[in-house]
């Protein structure tokens, strides 16, 4: 038997059950998990999104491989492993066959599709899996399954050189990597928040410059400053997003991670006297997982993160839910 933490039905509120411990189909992984990230999307199986109920969310998993299924050769027990939001490939669609898991036109998403990692222990496909380098733990490595590969993946594919101006709009969960991730990348970077008590927290996180949004006109700012390649947008807001595009240079892009319930309201004039661009972006596979783990095992970056244990999943979920946590929630097993 194990515990896992469940939505029994859209709408219901998480609890506590125990179920036999799964059986592990050819292709797959038995996974030990030791912690499992909370992340805003975990909301969106108790709003109905989930493919069949009950569901166990969680899509930033970290744990060791118990157990591995016939066919399954890269993989063995004992090793260290984490499952994001990329959880497999369908191996049908003409994408899967030429090895573009990204644009899998039925892939599988962890905590939607199938269970995910608010349990003791997790079954994935294997080619859903990354190798977390020892010189994480487990509950750092846990958010970098999504909010870290969202911000590293977007920056790295960004067209930004290091050197460049670069710009995080946000310093929550997401934007606390992505600061850190733009100035360990090489990038002159700039973080933008609301509030002058929020500075000295940027320039820790590797900032070399600080936009306060509610005194400073971000777009004129920014241009003073030379002009930002990219702005990461990390908020969910539309109109901070919106401000940033006067001040982008020359073929500047507006990355956008957070998703606003409201529209973007951008200047077409903008876009084509600066021949600037917006673009939205996912997380990446497990590959790009792996290559975040590594990056930031070898360079020094960190989640900051808030844990529970399994058994209060509830009150941590909430905790992050109500957007009060410092950054990232991370349920943890014995």
């Amino acid at each position: 038997m194990m515990k896992a933490v469940q939505f029994a039905a859209p709408g219901a509120s998480l609890q506590s059950v125990e179920l036999d411990l799964p059986e592990v189909p050819r292709g797959h992984v038995l996974i030990k998990v030791a912690a499992s990230g909370i992340c805003h999307s975990d909301s969106m199986p108790a709003a109905g999104f989930a493919s069949a109920y009950p569901r166990t969310p969680g899509h930033e998993v970290a744990g060791t491989v118990e157990t591995v299924g016939e066919g399954v050769t890269r993989w063995t027990p004992g090793q260290r492993v984490g499952v994001g939001w990329f959880g497999g490939a369908c191996f049908e669609c003409g994408p899967c066959r030429d090895g573009d898991f990204v644009s899998c036109e039925v892939g599988k998403v962890t905590g939607l599709t199938s269970d995910g990692g608010y349990a003791e222990y997790l079954v994935a496909p294997a080619e859903s899996l990354a190798l977390i380098p020892e010189a994480l733990s487990f509950a750092e490595a846990a958010p970098l399954m999504c909010a870290g590969v969202t911000t590293f993946n977007g920056l790295r594919h960004s067209g930004a050189r290091p050197g460049d101006l670069v710009a995080v709009l946000g310093l929550g969960g997401l934007g606390h990597l992505g600061v850190q991730f733009a100035a360990k990348m090489g990038f002159e970077t700039v973080a933008i928040a609301r509030g002058a008590e929020k500075e000295s927290f940027a320039r820790e996180l590797g900032a070399h410059h600080y936009i306060d949004s509610t005194t400073t006109d971000v777009a004129a700012e920014l241009k003073r400053l030379g002009g930002a390649t990219v702005v990461l947008a990390t908020v969910t807001d539309a109109t901070s997003m919106s401000a940033t595009v006067p001040g982008l240079a020359a073929r500047g892009r507006l990355v956008v991670l957070g998703v606003p319930h409201e529209p973007l309201a951008v200047s077409a004039a903008n876009l084509v006297m600066g021949s600037s661009s917006v673009a939205g972006h996912a997380s990446g596979t497990a590959k790009d997982s792996e290559d975040t783990l590594r990056f930031a095992a070898l360079t020094g970056v960190r989640p900051m993160i808030e844990t529970y244990p399994l058994a209060n999943a509830a009150e941590g979920f909430e905790r992050m839910m109500s957007g009060r946590a410092r950054f990232r929630v991370v349920l943890t097993t014995n």
